[in-house]
């Protein structure tokens, strides 16, 4: 267990250290203490009872946002999305993108991450990491080599070219405490 801990700060200080060097993403700290690695973590909140009876359990989610909008987003489960939260774990990340082709807006994300690419065919709504440290969201569609990051589930491809199509943007990825389940 120590060495897992010690494997996840490691890899904690080396996404901290290669982004602190870029200006295209910045940091907002985050005021919530972080435990030593020597300090149990509790994730649950007290006197509040799931409905099965059991204590809810305090999830962390990642949670994007574009220009200030708050958007869903199904988030896939792979490597770049873990990495993605190590990243965001110590503060949101702001990051600039820039329109694109007519359909997507793409922002470095000042560190380069895992990824499998493959041949996509992208939506409204999807968004992908491409050559590794760049993240493009979509507002219409286009084929190549990417890979899958998650897809904004609340909007239209119409709301979504709103939300993307008018200029360059400003995204923010989070992590939010969210209740789940019982402990």
């Amino acid at each position: 267990m120590k060495r897992i801990i010690a494997q996840v700060i490691a890899w904690l200080l080396l996404f901290s250290a290669v982004s602190c060097g870029t200006q295209e993403a910045t940091r907002t700290p985050d005021p919530t203490p972080i435990a030593s690695p020597s300090e149990p973590v509790n994730t649950t909140k007290p006197n509040a009872e799931s409905p099965e009876g059991g204590m809810p359990i305090m999830e962390k989610t990642l949670q994007l946002s574009i220009d200030g909008t708050a958007v869903s987003v199904a988030w896939e489960d792979n490597a770049s999305v873990d990495a993605l939260k190590a990243l965001v774990s110590s503060g949101p990340l702001t990051i600039e993108l820039s329109m694109y082709g007519g359909f997507e807006q793409v922002g470095s994300l000042g560190t380069r991450l895992p990824s499998s690419d493959r041949e996509t065919v992208t939506q409204a709504g999807d968004i992908v990491l491409y050559a590794s440290d760049r993240i493009v969201i979509f507002y219409g569609s286009n084929a190549w080599s990417y890979t899958r990051l998650g897809k904004v589930t609340d909007r239209t491809a119409a709301e979504m070219e709103e939300l993307l199509g008018n200029g360059d943007v400003t995204i923010t990825i989070s992590m939010q405490e969210t209740i789940s389940g019982k402990a």
